[in-house]
């Protein structure tokens, strides 16, 4: 693991004191859900995630490509 820093973030008093609730509630350090949440974040952000690149590497090699004439047309291809 890398070097640990702090950070300070600007919220409502309402927000912090519900969040704090819920992580005590949870017996869960509210710093280590930050770190969690911000992980997720990084992962449901990456351009592209993993679904979109195997996508694309099928589509520049010709698997899962349609050519449909319409939509009508392409959902009947797909079975839709």
């Amino acid at each position: 693991m890398g070097k640990e820093v702090q950070m300070s973030i600007k919220m409502e008093q309402e927000l912090r004191d519900q969040f704090m609730a819920v992580a005590a509630g949870r017996h869960r350090p509210a710093a280590q859900i930050i770190r969690d949440l911000m992980r997720l974040y990084i992962a449901n952000n990456e351009t592209p995630n993993a679904l979109t690149a195997e996508t694309i590497r099928k589509g520049r090699q010709g698997e899962d490509v349609f050519q449909a004439s319409s939509a009508s047309d392409l959902f009947k291809q797909l079975d839709i």
